[in-house]
């Protein structure tokens, strides 16, 4: 195991650690790996994939490792910035784009090496979101450890950015019906920012579970 993972979750709040000790028994398997919360703790290594990160990256630590690696979903450089899953799904779209690029000291805006696509059928939820996005996470860091990295493209096209969501952006409006508003309940996530509403002078809160098939 000679080549050197290190993976950067620098947002102590993001969902992306509920998945952290699952991608580390994946790498494991074909590489030492190191998980880090802070990019104080990036030691020089190989591959370092900043997954989830709300920092800017220091430029002068992209020098550690021969490749630091972002996972973005979204079709760069459209949709740079934060939160372009939760974005997209408000937007109603229904394929979601992918991207593992190079970071660079722009933010997203380093050459691109992949992209694959996540299908929706506009009945998922966070959890079921957040767990294809992971899904397509994992395959291309084990992809990169088994295949190498393919010859990098430069962006191309005019950027657009997200700005950063709040839990302030899990508002619902009462006056409106839940169909025009349930794009913004499935990305609402019952624990870090649930959905809410005011009425008649006071806030209430919503939790969204999808109930299970039974069968008999």
């Amino acid at each position: 195991m000679g080549c050197k993972i290190q993976i950067l979750i620098d947002n102590p709040g993001s969902w992306m650690w509920d998945f952290a000790e699952r991608l580390k028994q994946a790498v494991s398997k074909k590489a030492s790996i190191a998980i880090h919360s802070d990019s104080g703790q990036v030691r020089k290594g190989d591959y370092l994939f900043l997954l989830s990160c709300s920092r800017i990256y220091p430029k002068e630590k992209l020098r550690l490792n021969r490749h630091n690696l972002v996972i973005h979903a979204s079709a760069l450089p459209e949709g740079r910035g934060f939160a372009p899953l939760s974005w997209q799904v408000l937007e109603g779209k229904k394929s979601i784009p992918v991207t593992m690029f190079e970071a660079a000291e722009e933010v997203d805006s380093g050459e691109i090496y992949s992209k694959e696509m996540i299908e929706l059928d506009g009945s998922e939820l966070i959890d079921e979101l957040r767990e294809k996005i992971y899904g397509k996470i994992e395959s291309m860091v084990l992809r990169v450890l088994e295949q190498g990295l393919p010859q990098g493209k430069e962006q191309k096209g005019k950027p657009t950015y997200y700005r950063r969501r709040t839990p302030f952006d899990s508002e619902l409006d009462p006056d409106k019906s839940i169909a025009e508003q349930f794009n913004l309940l499935r990305i609402a996530d019952n624990k870090r920012y649930p959905a809410f509403f005011k009425f008649r002078g006071k806030e209430y809160v919503l939790h969204i579970f999808k109930k299970s098939i039974e069968t008999k």
